[in-house]
């Protein structure tokens, strides 16, 4: 049995995201770093009730940042996402 709480993290809402999602029908997801192509599907398709025809995923380094009293550099934590592109007519709705 898959947990889709151990895989999808959230919705990722930008403007390229919800442009994608009504032109295209991919919707854009955060997941978990230990999550694959498979198991990401299988949990769109779970939650959501919806056919998945395509997963796209993305390990995405994170941002230099710099502490402004000290001016020591850092780094945002790395993140990985997932583009899941849905069968056409599928919608998923965005509350």
């Amino acid at each position: 049995m898959i947990q889709a709480d151990k895989i999808l993290k959230s919705l990722r809402l930008t403007e390229k995201s919800n442009l994608q999602s009504s032109e295209d029908g991919q919707y854009t997801f955060d997941v978990f770093k230990d999550a694959n192509k498979f198991a990401i599907k299988a949990a769109v398709e779970k939650v959501f009730d919806v056919n998945v025809t395509r997963v796209n995923v993305i390990n995405q380094k994170g941002k230099p940042t710099r502490n402004r009293k000290t001016g020591t550099a850092n780094y945002k934590s790395d993140y990985k996402k997932a583009i899941v592109t849905l069968k056409q007519g599928d919608t998923i709705e965005i509350v």
